[in-house]
């Protein structure tokens, strides 16, 4: 691995449930395949974001996805005027190693393999791009690249990504990776100055890849492998065996690898990223009216301050009140408090139960 990549393939996960955006985004129409940042949905969003890259040739995106939404994917990336791609469809979600694994079998060994989420939000492209021109030497040379989030808060929501010395321009080794901390661990973190969020972006080459999964997951690898080799294909759509893919241990690219990895390096970037992971999120990265108020949809705000409405029909009117989250979507309504929106998981529990106890009736 001495020359330059030339070819970097986006590689899209797109297999979450997107449950923590209830009542708007559920399991057969998640938010990466939504429009709740700009007229484009995310997934759309997504694979546009390496257009007008300049510092290596861009590929044909490859998709790993649940395979009920194939007929969804086309559409959306149709509309933007993506027509080569490839999807593969998962017959059950294993998480993000074996996801990765099955792109990295389905690119070409010296192909850069970009893996983004679906469903996250990058407003500055440039500085985007910019952190993807600095990690590509060291792609070259066998390196796993992550990008970390240059944190403006001390942020208990994401995992911490610990960087030591320099091994390129702006680029650090990795020293650990830290688990969701709580908040005085945060705030030391981000008081000592080298640490960045762990957004779950990466840049290695396929066959760097698929080298660490044969020293520290060889199993993963050996289930995955076989499930495409047996995989069916129609047109650009890629079905891996299913017996033989559920037989493969589930686990995290961190986990399985990044966190057993030695040469793993960082580049800390702020680029307007937000994993849009829950209402507060997205009340956070929305355009504001007047007030601070972000609304998506049919409002009437009277004397209304700091509140998110999003509606998919009926007008929400807001009459002097702070701070509430208000979602009406596909006849469901919730209201809730700015700040709490972490609880909708419990609104998603309820009623399941209450489902469940209405099916054993």
């Amino acid at each position: 691995m001495t020359s330059d990549p030339t070819n970097i393939i986006p590689v899209i996960l797109s297999g979450g449930s997107g449950t923590r955006l209830w009542p708007v985004s559920k399991p057969e129409r998640p938010k990466q395949l939504l429009p709740l940042t700009s007229e484009e949905t995310m997934l759309q969003l997504t694979a546009m974001r390496t257009r007008g890259f300049a510092a290596a040739s861009v590929g044909n995106p490859i998709l790993v996805s649940n395979a009920a939404h194939a007929d969804i994917i086309d559409e959306q990336l149709q509309q933007s005027s993506i027509d080569t791609y490839s999807v593969i469809l998962e017959p059950i979600g294993r998480n993000t190693a074996p996801a990765i694994t099955l792109a990295a079998l389905e690119a070409q060994p010296d192909d850069a393999l970009l893996v983004m989420p679906s469903d996250h939000v990058i407003a500055d492209l440039p500085a985007f791009h910019g952190a993807i021109a600095r990690a590509l030497p060291l792609i070259a040379q066998g390196w796993l690249v992550t990008f970390g989030i240059t944190p403006d808060g001390p942020e208990t929501g994401y995992g911490y990504i610990q960087m030591g010395e320099l091994c390129s321009d702006a680029v650090h080794e990795v020293v650990r990776f830290v688990e969701k901390p709580d908040v005085a661990n945060a705030e030391r973190m981000l008081a000592e100055g080298n640490h960045a969020w762990n957004a779950g972006i990466f840049l290695f080459r396929a066959d760097a890849y698929l080298a660490a999964m044969e020293k520290h997951q060889p199993e993963m690898l050996g289930a995955v492998r076989t499930s495409m080799e047996q995989a069916k294909r129609d047109g650009a759509h890629i079905f891996p065996d299913p017996i033989a893919f559920q037989a493969c241990p589930s686990d995290s690219v961190d986990y399985a690898i990044m966190e057993r990895e030695t040469k793993v390096a960082c580049v800390p970037v702020s680029m307007g990223w937000s994993d849009v992971g829950s209402w507060d999120s997205l009340h956070a990265v929305s355009p504001r009216c007047t007030d601070e108020n972000a609304v998506r949809g049919d409002a009437l705000l009277l004397g209304a301050r700091n509140c998110l409405v999003h509606s998919d029909g009926p007008r929400v009117t807001l009459v002097d009140v702070d701070d509430l989250i208000v979602v009406v979507s596909q006849g469901e309504i919730m209201i809730l408090k700015r700040g709490e929106s972490q609880k909708v998981r419990k609104v998603t529990e309820a009623i399941k139960a209450i489902a469940a106890a209405t099916a054993s009736n």
